[in-house]
């Protein structure tokens, strides 16, 4: 296996709407800084929007919020702009945030960030997919404390799992972003699903350590339509098929500290 680096930098500032990509960012206790910073919650349910479940929440892809300043260390969130399906925007700060949010989502909402109570999110399980255990029901979990996170504070995926699947896959658009990952990781000369390898190991990004902690199990989002990629449940049918359902890896953070775009990585 030829050397290991970082490829590309991706940060969602509002959870199920689509983030931004950076050349380099703080890794904190709670993964990147700024990470799903703000999410969206259902005030009918106190659960978070989600993506998760597109028979609620069917366009939450089509919303992209990005930083109006970059978020510093030891210091408040700053805020965010969101532009809705229509191109129309608003900043996190206007004081008809919530109103204009519920008005485009169809639901009523507020805009949130993390707190210490624990906060929930449903997902469901597409009825299309034979492999698949309760299909056509909907299942709920609860975030990790204090964060929006579904399971782990850091999703990565390699640049190998996206070739391999490419070719599993012939017929469909493999794009990262389907994959919503924190980290790629460019490994050279490899196509396999290879992050089932590192389950259990500890990366090391510089000064930054990840102790890869599990399999990431694919859902439905794999399949949504965003931007200019259509939707298509043949995605998480191929990860299914050939993989048991997982692809890339959730880890969490052991020593903090600056990871850049074309940083080496050690992994033992």
């Amino acid at each position: 296996m030829g050397s290991l680096k970082v490829a590309s930098i991706w940060r969602y500032p509002v959870k199920s709407m689509m983030g931004e990509e950076l050349n380099a960012c703080e890794m904190t206790e709670k993964g990147l800084l700024g990470d799903r910073a703000y999410g969206v919650i259902d005030n009918d349910t106190g659960k978070l929007a989600n993506a998760k479940n597109p028979h609620k929440w069917p366009n939450m892809f089509q919303y992209r919020a990005n930083f109006t300043v970059p978020p510093q260390k030891d210091a408040a969130i700053p805020p965010v702009r969101i532009t809705f399906p229509d191109g129309r925007s608003m900043m996190s700060t206007d004081e008809e945030k919530d109103a204009i949010l519920s008005k485009s989502l169809n639901r009523t909402v507020h805009l949130s960030t993390p707190s210490r109570m624990d906060v929930q999110f449903e997902g469901y399980i597409p009825r299309e997919i034979e492999e698949l255990d309760n299909k056509g029901s909907i299942f709920t979990r609860t975030s990790p404390e204090g964060t929006f996170y579904d399971i782990g504070m850091v999703h990565i995926i390699t640049t190998s799992t996206i070739n391999y699947l490419r070719r599993l896959a012939p017929e469909s658009r493999i794009e990262p972003r389907r994959f919503r990952p924190n980290l790629i990781i460019e490994v050279p000369d490899r196509e396999n699903f290879m992050e089932n390898e590192w389950v259990g190991k500890t990366l090391t990004i510089g000064q930054v350590q990840l102790k890869v902690s599990q399999e990431t199990k694919r859902c439905v989002m794999t399949t949504l339509a965003q931007g200019d990629l259509p939707k298509d449940l043949n995605v998480l049918k191929s990860i299914v098929r050939n993989n048991e359902g997982s692809f890339g890896v959730y880890a969490s953070v052991v020593k903090t500290g600056k990871v850049s775009v074309g940083d080496s990585l050690e992994l033992h």
